[in-house]
């Protein structure tokens, strides 16, 4: 059954504010709104310990404790994800391999990405010009299969950032924060809840000077959310996004420059003034919900997101034009079947290329602009029908089985020169999905899932993958086959979760930069193998009532991705990514509201290119936090310190094909010692 929608508490706190002294309303106010953001929160968890397969949760509560600069701070402490920054908005992602040598800062692929169940990654992938994390109430990320009842095929999962609504906002919330090397943010945000009307609307802008030189940035935004209940049963609700960024690029390093000089920029990024700046991406969505009767409902999406950019890196300058129109359509209902308790999902989303989605590349000596080189067009499409049911089979035994039809459109024609050759390719393509999650008892739970993951190349890949400027190429989607075990469940030493995956993989999309500074290419590789091992761990290592409570939370990563018999590379391991990821926060928090930690993050080597020739350094690296949460939850204020050793290590790697043991500069160095700080007050 649907939840019983009546007027929410904090409409009615609103009504009968004339009626309560002022100390009292702020008070009452907040404790309606910590009831909705933890209701929600509990919904979500449970929700997700549904699904037979790994996933991960993220109160933006505990991310807000410190500094939010990046979709990197919203993804820390997550087992089974990778996530680092390049020094700006863009990030390398990768869950369980996926994207695994895309170069950070570029469109993402291997996740579908969505913004309140609504799509944001489209056939070129995933922007990440409008991930402002701190719109975000929660993030839900789903590895593997685990996302297909959201429509997700691709391999890592998905990904869904749920944004704040006027139920769980403050009428009033301002935030500062302010660090090291100029870094600045800044937002201010409301949200009410007016009868059966509710709203939320944030602005925010930032700007830093970054570790390297040359990696200044800024960035401004808005978002905004307002929905209403016609009824008991229909809802809807429209979503606004719009961002502006702006990058300097400082290049890649070597790793002895990393050693020596962590914060110098690539000579050549200097010589031309690289950078990308993004003149500003919208995304309009509207999501409208039927509740058809108690066991039953019908959720319609709409999706406008226009998303350009002007890209200043390298010999060339490319203007960018992208605009993708998406809907969607999911029913759920519960109901018996044989005789056992059962729910079926039937659902269907599509994701299309608007005609302007194109780029023209202009030539660039010493940072002028010249002549027109090329003009090209990018079209695709992404279609996906699924189908899924839950049956409970005997008392807390369900077994999960799915089955999506997919169809992929992608087509790429060089429409200057006048020579210029186009490729247009479409496949039809299936993926099925069969899992079985026992609770054995309340607080454990194990699970096992066989599944088909499927990923077609980006449109624009076909144009950088060729070796002559005017004739695409054809790809072959990107496929997966993936077998998950793991368990979950709460016991004395915490809250824990296990998962182990191994994924036979064909026509992996690897990225690998032939000529450095030079934009990477995408080519179909020999089969290889995904494995590895996800372990997250929250312990209450000590508690004293009227003292105070010391916690632990830890994240371990175990990455496995090599080819199989490869011609040329044999069993080697995929370079860009570490095998060990390891992350911890060792927490001690007072009953009066304040709190201290201290983290630690560790990385094994990274191989720099597919010819295993030479590595990125292991490293480890320790920070630590000091903050005050109000008790009545109204106000805090934190310092966060990062990298306090000021360790020197690449964060990120964008892989070369053979660099012959040569130190090549292809990695991104990791942020040093910073100090940050930061405030917010939220008025009730």
């Amino acid at each position: 059954m649907h939840p019983t929608l009546p007027r929410s508490s904090l409409a009615l706190l609103i009504s009968c504010a004339a009626s309560v002294q002022a100390g009292d309303s702020i008070e009452l106010g907040q404790v309606l709104i910590q009831e909705q953001e933890q209701s929600e929160l509990q919904d979500a968890r449970q929700r997700l310990q549904q699904v037979p397969g790994a996933s991960n949760l993220i109160d933006m509560q505990r991310v807000e404790q410190g500094r939010v600069a990046s979709n990197q701070d919203v993804l820390a402490y997550q087992p089974g994800v990778f996530a680092q920054s390049a020094g700006n908005d863009g990030i390398k992602l990768s869950i369980r391999g996926s994207g695994i040598n895309r170069a950070p800062g570029a469109h993402g692929s291997g996740v579908y990405t969505m913004f309140d169940g609504l799509p944001l990654t489209g056939p070129g992938g995933t922007p990440y010009e409008l991930f402002e994390p701190l719109w975000l109430s929660r993030a839900e990320v789903l590895r593997g299969a685990n996302g297909f009842d959201r429509g997700a095929l691709a391999l890592g999962g998905a990904i869904d950032y749920i944004t704040h609504t006027g139920r769980d906002a403050a009428p009033l919330q301002l935030r500062y924060e302010l660090g090291s090397r100029g870094y600045a943010k800044r937002q201010i945000s409301s949200g009410q809840v007016l009868g059966d009307l509710d709203y939320y609307v944030a602005l925010t802008d930032s700007e830093y000077d970054g570790y390297q030189r040359h990696s200044s940035g800024s960035s401004k935004g808005i978002a905004a959310n307002v929905g209403y209940r016609f009824n008991p049963n229909l809802e809807t609700r429209f979503y606004l996004r719009y961002r502006e960024t702006e990058n300097d690029l400082a290049g890649r390093l070597t790793q002895e420059q990393i050693k020596h000089d962590p914060r110098g920029a690539n000579p050549a990024y200097l010589s031309r003034d690289d950078s990308r700046p993004q003149p500003g991406s919208t995304w309009l969505g509207n999501k409208t919900t039927f509740y058809l009767d108690d066991d039953s409902q019908l959720e319609a999406g709409l999706v406008y997101h226009d998303y350009p950019m002007d890209l200043r890196e390298g010999p060339m300058r490319l203007k960018v034009a992208y605009t993708d129109v998406s809907g969607t359509l999911n029913y759920q209902r519960r109901h018996t079947l044989f005789g056992h308790e059962s729910k079926t999902t039937v659902g269907w989303r599509t994701t299309k290329h608007l005609p302007n989605s194109g780029a023209s590349q202009y030539s660039r000596v010493n940072g002028v602009f010249g002549a027109k080189t090329r003009d090209f067009t990018y079209q695709g499409s992404d279609s996906v029908l699924h189908v899924g049911n839950e049956l409970e089979l005997i008392p807390d035994l369900w077994l999960t089985s799915g089955l999506a039809a997919i169809y992929t459109r992608r087509e790429s024609a060089v429409t200057y020169p006048d020579n210029g050759g186009k490729v247009s390719q479409s496949d039809w393509d299936y993926a099925p999905r069969l899992g079985l999650r026992y609770d054995i008892n309340p607080q454990l739970q194990v699970y096992g899932n066989l599944s088909r993951s499927v990923e077609p190349p980006h449109p624009w890949s076909l144009v950088w993958s060729s070796t002559s400027n005017t004739q695409p190429i054809e790809m072959h989607n990107q496929t997966a086959t993936t077998l998950e075990l793991g368990a979950r469940g709460e016991s004395a030493i915490g809250r824990w979760d296990l998962a182990w995956y191994y994924s036979d993989v064909r026509h992996e999309l690897l990225a690998v930069e032939i000529v450095p500074g030079q934009p990477a290419k995408e080519f179909n590789a020999s089969p290889t193998v995904h494995q590895g091992i996800e372990a997250g761990l929250d312990s209450l290592l000590w508690e004293r009532a009227g003292v105070g409570k010391l916690s632990l939370r830890q994240a371990y990563t175990f990455s496995d991705f090599h080819y199989r018999d490869d011609d040329s590379f044999g069993d080697n391991r995929l370079p860009g990514i570490p095998m060990h990821y390891y992350q911890a926060e060792l927490r001690f928090d007072l009953p009066s509201g304040l709190y201290a930690g201290l983290n630690t993050q560790m990385a094994s080597k990274v191989q720099v290119d597919y010819a295993n020739s030479y590595p990125a350094d292991a490293y480890a690296i320790l920070g630590a936090t000091l903050g005050y949460n109000s008790p009545k939850q109204d106000w805090q204020a934190w310092l966060d310190l990062r990298n306090l050793t000021n360790k020197r290590y690449a964060a990120t790697v964008t892989p070369g094909y053979n660099d012959n043991g040569a130190d090549i500069a292809r990695s991104t160095p990791g942020e040093g010692f910073g100090v940050y700080t930061g405030v917010s007050y939220s008025f009730r």
